[in-house]
């Protein structure tokens, strides 16, 4: 059996890696499901994994551009293969072959893994991004095979020239699996057919932790444990301030005025200690590989000196900030230590709740609601501390998380596992469509 794993979270080398690290949080649990539903299948994908992770994971990288490459015939190829796909699905014929085809044709199952870029999200990482994505999968559904949308959150959809085809790709998916309840509505709102998709949560969920006895030395450099006081974790990114573009660099120091509000008041008010971090990486792959800190650090390090200026807070001692970049299983590790976890990236919730850490999910500052956080936060059940970027909101939110955080963790644990038995679930619909075909 052959699988074919592309779509929109087809990135450049590393990136999937040593980038988000929510996307790694995704990435290593989904094909090691796969493996086990499929045991004796080769897995193919466009996704740019390292030789390590290609060998470890079992998984056969194919070239960039067999789906996209940021070139300027992307396009022009993608309708190609679709009209291709067309005759073929009128006459029976195959008038004509592309590496893409081949793939697909020697293909059992082609999976569209695209996160939350199925939609208005996806053209800002690539030119005519959406629209290609759809021609691929749509090429692939009229050669015959069997499609699957996975793991989704989708929308919204504001592009005339794309969302007639959106609806039809999506209602010729054999199966699609939403992420959250609020893809679900978001989908029904804009007219789509929904009889085929089923909910499942993020393969994130099932994301391993580093081993204790591994991570006892960063601890103590980090100096993460053995403090007298709670320790509150926190993660802001671009995405959380008020004024856009999220990747707005540099920023004023008055732009991070309501977070540090925020500070002062846990180290003043609450007698806690703040760790600020980050939850992105960055690379350096050219002379040699060399991890860093990622685009969430420039933020959380700026945050640390504006409250520092402003000279408030009781004891700046209090007020730490992780400078070492670390990967995902590290990271998440230390998320893991927290008493309590504030943050604005979600799979970084992910990280805290599985962990029975009790979380306030800071919403998108800019922009359109985030349909992730609300659609993650209710699967928890913990849709009371989604709070928006004002002081006064994440204020009342930390408190009463902070205040109940003993029955929150007595909450997430019979929760997370219900939850991790369910993402499980998700792999074995993918096993059933192959049994009844």
């Amino acid at each position: 059996m052959n699988v074919l794993v592309t779509g929109l979270c087809t990135l450049h080398w590393g990136r999937l890696e040593y980038g988000n690290v929510g996307n790694y949080y995704i990435i290593e649990p989904f094909f090691r499901e796969l493996h086990r539903v499929f045991p004796d299948a080769n897995i193919f994908t466009t996704f740019q994994m390292t030789n390590e992770f290609s060998q470890r994971e079992k998984v056969t990288c194919l070239p960039m551009d067999y789906y996209y490459s940021w070139s300027e015939n992307d396009l022009d190829r993608a309708l190609k293969e679709y009209a291709i796909a067309e005759l073929f699905h009128r006459t029976g014929q195959i008038v004509e072959t592309t590496p893409y085809i081949d793939q697909v044709l020697i293909s059992d199952m082609i999976i569209d893994l695209s996160g939350e870029m199925w939609g208005d999200k996806a053209n800002p990482v690539g030119k005519d991004r959406m629209l290609v994505n759809l021609l691929k999968m749509r090429t692939a559904q009229l050669l015959g095979k069997p499609t699957v949308l996975f793991a989704a959150s989708i929308g919204p959809f504001s592009e005339s020239r794309t969302n007639e085809l959106a609806k039809i790709t999506f209602e010729n998916y054999t199966l699609v699996t939403s992420r959250e309840q609020e893809t679900t509505r978001l989908l029904r709102q804009n007219g789509f057919q929904i009889n085929h998709l089923k909910e499942y949560p993020c393969p994130s969920f099932l994301f391993e932790p580093a081993k204790e006895w591994d991570m006892q030395e960063i601890y103590r450099n980090e100096k993460i444990l053995n403090s007298p006081k709670p320790t509150i974790g926190m993660v802001v990114c671009g995405f959380n301030m008020t004024e856009p573009p999220y990747d707005k660099w540099p920023r004023m120091d008055e732009e991070y005025s309501q977070f540090a509000l925020v500070i002062e008041h846990i180290v003043n008010d609450l007698n806690a200690r703040v760790v600020l971090m980050s939850h992105s990486n960055g690379f350096v792959k050219e002379p040699n590989f060399k991890l860093q800190p990622g685009r969430d650090y420039p933020i959380v390090k700026q945050l640390q000196a504006v409250v520092a200026k402003r000279g408030i807070v009781n004891n700046m001692e209090d007020v730490l900030c992780i400078d070492h970049a670390y990967i995902p299983s590290q990271i998440k590790a230390i998320i893991g230590q927290f008493d309590l976890f504030v943050t604005g990236r979600m799979h970084a919730s992910v990280a805290s709740v599985t962990q029975n850490v009790p979380t306030v999910f800071i919403m998108h500052g800019q922009g359109s609601k985030s349909t992730k956080i609300l659609g993650f936060s209710s699967i928890v059940g913990l849709s009371e501390y989604v709070s928006y970027p004002v002081a006064d909101d994440m204020i009342e939110k930390i408190d009463d998380c902070f205040y109940h955080r003993n029955s929150i963790r007595d909450h997430l644990k019979p929760r997370i596992s219900m939850i991790q038995d369910r993402a499980r679930r998700g792999f074995d619909a993918l096993r059933e469509i192959m049994e009844d075909a």
